[in-house]
């Protein structure tokens, strides 16, 4: 995870004799255990290892928020769990980017970065095939009662099994809320099922990208009337906050599964909990929640007909290599005057702020 295997704080980096001084990467310390160690195995700092003038380290302490002091002089910073706030570039005289260890961005003053001219970046795409792949391991997973079945045998109820009989995905609708990367990417792998067409909700989808994508776009009552399965995967923002409530769930037919992979507060967990207990839908998978983390037993842990996740279903050494490559690769790009992929706000970039200080850090490739 670090140079040399050991936390470097990125308070007080060592000044170099370079001109223009070294490219400063700060990385938050929930990449590293308690004893300053790595806890992942890759997460992708190979890319930086042709670059010689890019020195990278770690915070010295974990925060829930980033704190300005913890900023210090750093060019950039890989945020993986903590939250970018108005007082995290309070002072960011020499910052450039936050970039996300991920695509999700609801823990990110993205607004608070723009008006002091630092850059936010996500890794799109980066996430696309792990997450899909997880969401039709957790469609099987349901639709053939892995955890019901499993409990069978580990209570010695082997002759309980025939109560318990599946569903292919075979002949079955999958409807998804949300038609970015990870809803292309799930329709793919999908495709060799011979599930039904399926259903896509996205108002904010041009209509010719349904077509393209494979599917068929439909309003959100009529997918959720109409699917086998439905699976989220739409951001967490005003607009989708409490999307699928107890009205919603309603429209949901009893033998039909909800997934989350996207976010908590989307899905109102009082509605989804009584429509779970009281058998209104069949199951539920879910890998987010309105409170995280989670660290008491959660009361959906109570019901046979849920799967649970600590918003880790999809993690992968491969995702959090291509992960890491993808943050990595936008601290070169920066530091080499090149702009990065994955800006949310590319409008800084017409700052004559950030542009004095990019000017100040950019080295020739």
């Amino acid at each position: 995870m670090l140079r040399h295997g050991r936390r470097q704080p990125v308070e007080g980096f060592t000044a170099l004799m370079s001109t223009p001084p070294p490219f400063r990467v700060a990385m938050t310390a929930d990449f590293c255990d308690a004893a300053g160690q790595p806890k992942y195995r890759d997460i992708g700092l190979d890319v930086f290892d042709t670059h010689r003038h890019i020195v990278h380290g770690a915070f010295a302490e974990h925060r829930a928020r980033i704190g300005a002091d913890q900023v210090g002089d750093a060019q950039g910073v890989v945020v993986l769990t903590a939250a970018v706030t108005a007082e995290s570039v309070s002072h960011a005289g020499e910052l450039l980017v936050m970039a996300r260890f991920g695509v999700g961005y609801d823990s990110v003053d993205v607004d608070a970065c723009t008006r002091a001219h630092v850059l936010v970046t996500i890794a799109r795409g980066a996430v696309d095939r792990p997450v899909a792949e997880a969401t039709v391991g957790w469609m099987i997973a349901l639709g053939h009662h892995l955890r019901v079945k499993d409990q069978l045998v580990r209570t010695g109820q082997w002759d309980a099994r025939s109560r318990h009989m599946g569903r292919e995905l075979r002949e079955r609708t999958l409807g998804v809320i949300g038609l970015g990367g990870i809803a292309r990417k799930l329709l793919e792998l999908l495709r060799p099922f011979g599930m039904n067409p399926p259903l896509a909700y996205d108002p904010a989808l041009p209509p010719g990208a349904f077509a393209v994508a494979g599917t068929r776009s439909v309003d959100l009552e009529t997918l959720l009337r109409h699917s086998d399965f439905v699976s989220l995967h739409c951001p967490l923002n005003e607009q989708t906050r409490g999307l699928i409530g107890a009205h919603e769930l309603a429209w949901m037919r009893p033998d039909a599964y909800l997934i989350t992979t996207a976010r908590g507060g989307i899905v109102n967990e009082d509605a989804l909990f009584d429509a779970l207990r009281e058998g209104r839908i069949a199951g539920a998978a879910l890998d987010c929640f309105e409170e995280e983390p989670v660290t008491t037993p959660h009361r959906f842990g109570t019901l046979d007909n849920v799967l649970l996740a600590p918003h880790s279903i999809a993690w992968t050494d491969e995702l959090f290599r291509d992960i890491g490559r993808s943050a990595c690769q936008v601290m070169v790009d920066l530091s080499q005057g090149r702009r990065p992929a994955g800006v949310l706000n590319p409008e800084v970039f017409d700052s004559p702020e950030f542009q004095a200080k990019w000017r100040r850090h950019t080295h020739a490739p």
